[in-house]
């Protein structure tokens, strides 16, 4: 059994400068630069209406394409480029070594825009959802666009079981080609119980996955048993609510 823990990216992003460095560059760095040439063509309009953003994100953004170099620019280690709440109790800028480690050979960040990420690949700033319409190669959406590549890299990795704890949206990029020859996929959710119902909210779920990372890569965790004396942030495995393809966590001090 290989373990791979797949996390959802943040859409807001930085160059940082400190520890942990870039390692490599994306492996699926060839379809980026389609991504990259089809959005550089669009229009402010245009870009606007896909992003669903602000005049002023809108125009950072298009500043970032225009000056966008994918393999040469200032690039920062996934696992720290992003900022969101997941990557926030994440915290790898100040983990220590064995724990690196451990998101090296486990951690996979999936993205609209790179497809799948090593935590310690270099990227640059950019914006693309999943779930955004953008047509590129024929294809009418990046669910299309990235088809089962992104599932079967992991196959290639030697992955054998997928802990998914990625929002709704990138789960599904894997979800739609699940079945045989491929990696098993179990779901991590993390919520309250309302009604004999797990709920889980958006906000506090960011951060149980950021803290559920961290506490695998702390504890070395290399099987799927393992996963279930997660207690941190108030949450304990509750077995009545958690099927074969998904744990389930209930949150006891909400």
């Amino acid at each position: 059994m290989k373990l791979a823990l797949v996390i959802s990216p943040a859409k807001k992003m930085n160059v940082v400068e400190g520890p942990p460095h870039a390692e490599g560059l994306p492996r699926f760095l060839e379809r980026t630069e389609q991504l990259m040439t089809a959005l550089q063509a669009l229009s402010f309009d245009e870009a606007q209406a896909l992003w669903k953003t602000s005049d002023r994100l809108t125009a950072l953004n298009r500043d970032r394409l225009r000056a966008m170099d994918l393999t040469h620019g200032a690039a920062t280690a996934a696992a720290v480029a992003y900022e969101g709440i997941a990557f926030q109790h994440l915290a790898a800028a100040v983990m220590d070594g064995p724990s690196l480690d451990y998101l090296r050979d486990h951690l996979r960040i999936l993205s609209g825009f790179y497809g799948v990420l090593a935590p310690f690949d270099g990227v640059v700033p950019y914006r693309l959802e999943m779930q955004q319409k953008l047509s590129v190669g024929g294809y009418d959406d990046l669910y299309a666009f990235w088809g089962d590549s992104l599932l079967r890299s992991l196959a290639e990795e030697g992955f054998t079981d997928i802990v998914n704890v990625a929002s709704v949206e990138y789960a599904r990029a894997l979800a739609l080609h699940a079945g045989s020859g491929m990696p098993a996929i179990t779901t991590c959710l993390f919520g309250d119980l309302r009604d004999g119902r797990l709920v889980q909210r958006a906000t506090e779920a960011k951060a149980a996955r950021g803290t559920f990372v961290r506490w695998c890569a702390e504890r070395n965790i290399e099987e799927l048993d393992g996963l279930r004396a997660f207690a941190e942030r108030g949450y304990a495995y509750d077995e009545r609510l958690s099927t074969d393809k998904a744990l389930a966590f209930v949150r006891q001090s909400a």
